[in-house]
């Protein structure tokens, strides 16, 4: 009865669509369990690019359950639009998709604090999205948010939406300057997208559960990183989730102990999106051939991605506390031409005292300064690769040490974005499904 779970190690935008697409395969049931629109996975399907945002990446795959849980923020808009979007190219998305009554509802209010709470921070602001997340998750737990269940009662969900409409008025005019909200509209709105969603509406926890149960795979996908969760993650520039394991529990109703294999995805580099701190960051010529080489984008946003060599000290730790079995590596296509490469082993703290730990708990990363491994590069084109001997010895050297640094094992490397070009290097590489 094999459940996997896949997750950024990094600060998101580790190539997880491609992963998640790859596995997905040999899945019976894919579910998504934290986060909202604010992600974006991308899949190469030969000459096509599918960019998701809400929807599990199983949905490119015929005979797949794909489950919004009950963890995630909803943005109806967005999610109409992405199904419409999907099905406009052929793929059958209601017949694939459902989700649980439980997730609560990202509303045009919510992305509109985002954006003026992100301005009022000024130089402290974090680097949010916009869109809403942030503020949903905050209703939640102030037990003033409303989830896609109570919209399927017309006569209750009015009178909670107009409560909740009345306190966001209160800010939006006396806080912010701003002008009201029309409730009747909003709720005429909400009315009729929830419609259009009502039959793929379930208990989404019940539903995995019972998967499980039959002996299906069950395949649990992780949105942005480990060091965006909430509070595993470079707080308080995270998101507004747990990105990280602990995650799937409360956002997929699904028990901990019955996940059966933990896998996490890497680049082979390291990039982060927004603002907080990052050791390995570089401001220079190589940190913008990263970039240029990688096409390091947000495929959510558009965003140029910050860019720095791999953090070694930050990837052991999240290994750690998620207590991985595997790691995939992507990108090491990208890193093909340099001719050295390097690796942040240890950081040095403002006090000049060196640490191979991740020194979260000092309030200091903005300060540490990275200390580096130097590696020798490879000038070949690896994109053809099929299988780790195939590879430069200097580059099969780049993996071993990574692996070692990590104190993981790297089951397999991606070297371009096709869904041909993952390959595994390890004995207990994935797909192959947790052993019961």
């Amino acid at each position: 009865m094999p459940s996997t779970a896949v997750i950024g190690l990094q600060w998101g935008d580790e190539g997880k669509g491609k992963i998640i697409d790859s596995l997905a395969a040999e899945a019976d049931m894919v579910v998504r369990f934290a986060g909202g629109h604010n992600a974006g996975h991308t899949v190469h399907v030969g000459s096509e690019k599918y960019v998701l945002h809400l929807i599990p990446g199983g949905i490119l795959h015929s005979g797949k359950t794909n489950l919004i849980g009950r963890g995630l923020v909803v943005d109806l808009a967005a999610l109409l639009a992405e199904i419409d979007g999907l099905e406009e190219r052929g793929v059958p998305v209601m017949e694939r998709l459902r989700i649980d009554g439980r997730a609560h509802l990202i509303f045009p209010f919510h992305a509109q604090l985002d954006g003026l709470a992100e301005t009022q921070r000024g130089s402290g602001k974090i680097g949010t999205t916009g869109r809403g997340i942030g503020p949903a998750y905050a209703d939640k737990v102030a037990r003033s948010g409303l989830r896609l269940s109570d919209a399927l009662c017309a006569d209750t969900f009015a009178a909670r939406l107009q409560a909740l409409v009345e306190e966001k008025n209160t800010l939006l005019q006396g806080i912010y300057g701003q002008s009201a909200i029309d409730g009747q509209q909003l709720l005429e709105q909400t009315l009729e997208q929830v419609e259009c969603l009502r039959s793929i509406v379930v208990d989404g926890g019940a539903c995995v559960r019972q998967a499980y149960a039959e002996g299906q795979r069950i395949l649990f996908e992780g949105a942005q990183g480990a060091m965006l969760d909430l509070d595993g993650g470079t707080y308080p520039y995270v998101t507004s989730s747990w990105t990280g394991l602990a995650g799937i529990a409360g956002g997929a109703g699904f028990p901990p102990n019955r996940i059966d294999r933990a896998l996490a995805v890497s680049k082979a580099y390291c990039t982060r999106v927004g603002e907080g701190p990052f050791p390995s960051e570089l401001h220079d010529a190589t940190g913008e051939r990263l970039r240029e080489q990688g096409n390091e984008y947000g495929a959510t946003t558009g965003r140029p991605r910050r860019c720095g060599w791999f953090d070694a000290v930050q990837t052991r730790y999240a290994c750690a506390w998620n207590g991985l079995d595997g790691v995939f590596l992507t990108n090491l296509d990208v890193l093909s031409g340099f001719e050295q490469l390097q690796v942040c082993v240890a950081y040095r703290l403002p006090d000049g005292r060196e640490t191979t730990e991740f020194p979260g708990h000092l309030g200091a990363l903005d300060q540490v300064q990275p200390v580096y491994k130097s590696l020798p590069g490879w000038q070949e084109d690896i994109t053809g690769a099929t299988s780790l001997a195939e590879l430069p010895p200097t580059c099969q050297e780049y993996v071993a040490f990574l692996e070692e640094q990590m104190q993981t094992p790297i089951v397999s490397l991606s070297v371009g974005p096709g869904r041909e070009q993952l390959f595994s290097c390890s004995p207990q590489a994935a797909p192959a499904w947790a052993k019961s």
